[in-house]
């Protein structure tokens, strides 16, 4: 399989990474975006590079991913991330159609190790993380299977585990095919393709300070087909 490549200069480089995929070899075993970037950025005869995870995705999410290919800028961008200064934003089709067309979602998330999930809990709970999103809602359809189903675009101010994903669901509109969050699909036996997005990357070069930014989109699959989205 070939990385969509979207940008890349001597400190940066922009990716599409596939849904289904780690970013990281893990212990399945399964093919990962880092290992196959780098053999096709080697298939010229080029010597290993240098790639800095400066951001994550989880497995079945695909869209927009940076990687560093210098030290100094993983650093650079890092910091931007930590200072809230890279936008992240996201489009996910949820079960359900929020009371608010805007809103911002500010939780305490703990990481559920054993289970590889996370969960909201109070504030001053031990190993708990703020976790903070804005959202806005894009569009509404009706469906005769799912009943009302939502288009939003979500704005990620920071970068917890599942963090979209548990704070939606807490919230009253879980993400349509999600089988960790989303009761729904929980019960269901087949398998479905979760329907969250990496849509935008914006931030500033780490070596000519000037902004950048990077789209992608979903497949044109049920449910993103039924929405009509701006490309």
């Amino acid at each position: 399989m070939k990385i969509n490549i979207l940008f890349q200069d001597k400190s940066i480089i922009v990716v599409e990474k596939p849904p289904k995929m780690p970013c990281q070899s893990d212990k399945t075993q399964d093919e990962d975006l880092m290992s196959l970037l780098t053999k096709q950025l080697m298939e010229d005869g080029a010597e290993e590079p240098y790639l800095g995870l400066v951001h994550r995705l989880d497995r079945p999410v695909g869209g927009v991913l940076v990687l560093a290919k210098t030290k100094e800028a993983n650093r650079v961008l890092s910091k931007q991330i930590s200072e809230h200064k890279f936008t992240k934003e996201y489009l996910t089709v949820v079960c359900g159609i929020p009371a608010n067309p805007h809103g911002e979602l500010r939780d305490y998330l703990k990481k559920l190790i054993t289970i590889n999930m996370s969960k909201v809990v109070d504030k001053g709970t031990k190993n708990a993380k703020e976790a903070i999103l804005q959202y806005s809602l894009m569009a509404t359809k009706t469906t005769d299977k799912y009943g009302d189903i939502s288009l939003l675009n979500v704005n990620l101010k920071t970068g917890r585990h599942h963090q979209i994903r548990v704070q939606l669901s807490n919230a009253g509109f879980p993400i349509w095919g999600d089988n960790k969050y989303n009761k729904i699909f929980v019960k269901k036996k087949e398998w479905t393709q979760i329907s969250l997005w990496a849509h935008r990357v914006a931030f500033r070069h780490p070596v000519s300070n000037t902004p950048i930014d990077f789209t992608s989109f979903p497949y044109d699959e049920y449910p993103w087909s039924i929405f009509e989205i701006d490309k």
